[in-house]
């Protein structure tokens, strides 16, 4: 994209000396075309310009984004490992105390009690309080009554909700570099115009075209003015 603007920036430089250096016209009505011709010529110099700044800026912000999104998803990628071992680990030591309660082993049965993690120890002494051994409607876990909290699950929520904003936000971005790009694509149009009414002596075929490169200048200027700035 950069050389894409430095193109149209060194066509209009090198169309600016031919007009330069050329004799001068012979009516009035040259002379005010040329003037024309060289306020559009350095328009579409100074928006090329800032039109290929701009779409440089986006997509270093795209790849920042996208970066960053993907640090993020590795990171929260790793919290859900840890949180569905965790999750079998105190499952495993669920079952096993429910075996030792069941034959009466009061002593395994403390042993796999204090194995359980600290932050599910307080899911667990709730849930053991329904005396799940004997009630029907005790719930089937302690991953099921309200106490029970996954710190590692959450912290993977909150990781991959922030990877999906910041992968949305490089992808808007790319769109924003993307209209930069067809900016400039409009202004080159407008640059070979202006190239060809040049080439014209024929008073109303010259200001045909140069009318239609102003006219068609308007667009990428206001797409410039409107467009984010990065």
């Amino acid at each position: 994209m950069p050389e894409t603007g430095g193109m149209n920036i060194e066509v209009a430089q090198h169309l600016t000396e031919v007009r330069r250096h050329r004799g001068p016209e012979p009516s009035r009505i040259h002379e005010i075309l040329e003037i024309v011709e060289a306020i559009v010529l350095a328009l579409v110099a100074c928006a090329t310009a800032w039109s290929g700044y701009q779409a440089a800026r986006w997509d270093s912000q795209q790849s920042e984004l996208y970066g960053r999104s993907s640090r993020l998803r590795v990171e929260a990628q790793a919290f859900s490992v840890r949180s569905n071992q965790e999750r079998q680990y105190n499952a495993s030591n669920v079952n096993e105390w429910l075996k030792a309660e069941v034959h009466g082993e009061t002593n395994l049965a403390e042993l796999f009690e204090r194995r359980f993690l600290p932050e599910f120890r307080p899911a667990f002494e709730a849930w053991k309080k329904t005396d799940p051994l004997h009630n029907p409607n005790a719930p089937a876990g302690p991953a099921l009554i309200s106490e029970f909290r996954d710190s590692s699950a959450a912290e993977f929520t909150r990781l991959d909700h922030e990877a999906t904003e910041l992968f949305e936000q490089g992808t808007k971005a790319r769109e924003t570099g993307d209209d930069y790009v067809r900016v400039t694509v409009t202004l080159a149009t407008v640059l070979l115009l202006t190239a060809i009414s040049q080439r014209f002596r024929a008073h109303k075929i010259r200001l045909a075209l140069v009318v239609l490169a102003t006219l068609l200048l308007c667009f990428p200027l206001w797409r410039i003015l409107t467009l984010p700035r990065g």
